[in-house]
């Protein structure tokens, strides 16, 4: 059995921006308030953090000034995936580097790799990397899907601990589960499954919820590995109508406006994202605001 990084949620954060660049005064406000709240652990530029639009200076910035700020007192996990592996390989180096405790390493998206692909490319970011790696697979956005037989061979790697699974598929999560056994280490990708997951043996969720729910989305897990297993259904349903608003729009969108609303930095992002639509916005304000959050 290899080592857990975290039980429980880690917080893919979002990543405040403004005209200027990164708002750094925002992001430290809501990393302090994470860990005030109780969070298991954070992702720093991940899919919600918007990798995908900030440049290499700020990718690496973000990951220094995340690790930096939290000083140890959760994990700090670096969202170091990429389409091109050579680039990968270094933005883990770097992270290993500056004090990541892991690295989380989504499919390479558009390239949509073969299977083989698909683990030569991870084998090789996980023979470079010197920290923990977490696989991400997250088929919508990537074009490809990582079969639970290509974690399986991917597990037996030293470096390779965990998967976040966002396929939604929990026939395919079962199968990864029975597949790899203790092996690996399973994360709900998705906020409206972290219950079934858990139920296949899951550790937990790297969830977008918990950007503005922190607290809840780590005490469904962990009312769940108590036993307490109505009370932490009860709580994913409770926060089902939330959670699902938190995707009417594609992720970070809905989840930047309500981090906005709650004072954590502007409701910015980069073309080609666009702020929430108004109807749409109104609703989670709506749904914010029953849960108190505003």
């Amino acid at each position: 059995m290899k080592n857990t990084i975290f039980t429980g949620a880690a917080t893919a954060i979002i990543t405040p921006l403004n005209e200027n660049g990164i708002d750094y005064e925002a992001f430290g406000r809501l990393i302090e308030w994470q860990i005030e709240q109780g969070i298991d652990a954070i992702v720093s530029v991940g899919t919600t953090g918007e990798g995908s639009t900030l440049t290499d200076e700020e990718h690496r910035q973000a990951f220094k000034f995340c690790i930096d700020k939290v000083a140890g007192r959760v994990p700090v996990i670096a969202g170091t995936g990429s389409n091109d592996t050579a680039y990968a390989i270094e933005l883990t180096k770097y992270a290993c580097e500056i004090g990541a405790d892991a690295m989380l390493l989504v499919t390479p998206y558009y390239n949509k790799a073969t299977q083989n692909g698909l683990i030569k490319s991870f084998l090789a970011i996980a023979d470079a990397s010197t920290k923990p790696c977490i696989l991400y697979n997250v088929p919508s956005r990537t074009g490809c899907n990582l079969l639970p037989e290509s974690v399986a061979i991917l597990a037996k790697h030293p470096n390779i601990v965990a998967i976040k699974e966002a396929s939604g598929n929990i026939s395919q999560i079962a199968k990864l589960a029975q597949l790899c056994g203790d092996e690996i280490d399973i994360y709900s990708g998705n906020d409206d499954q972290i219950i079934p997951v858990l139920s296949l043996g899951g550790k937990g969720v790297i969830s977008v919820l918990s950007n503005i729910m922190p607290n809840a989305t780590s005490k469904m897990v962990k009312l769940y590995l108590e036993g307490k297993t109505q009370e932490a259904l009860k709580l994913q349903l409770d926060l089902l109508p939330l959670t699902n608003q938190l995707f009417s729009e594609v992720n970070p969108i809905p989840v930047k406006a309500a981090c906005a609303k709650m004072g954590f930095g502007e409701n910015y992002l980069r073309l080609p994202l666009t702020p929430m639509e108004e109807k749409n916005a109104t609703k989670l304000y709506e749904l914010m605001k029953e849960q108190k959050l505003i």
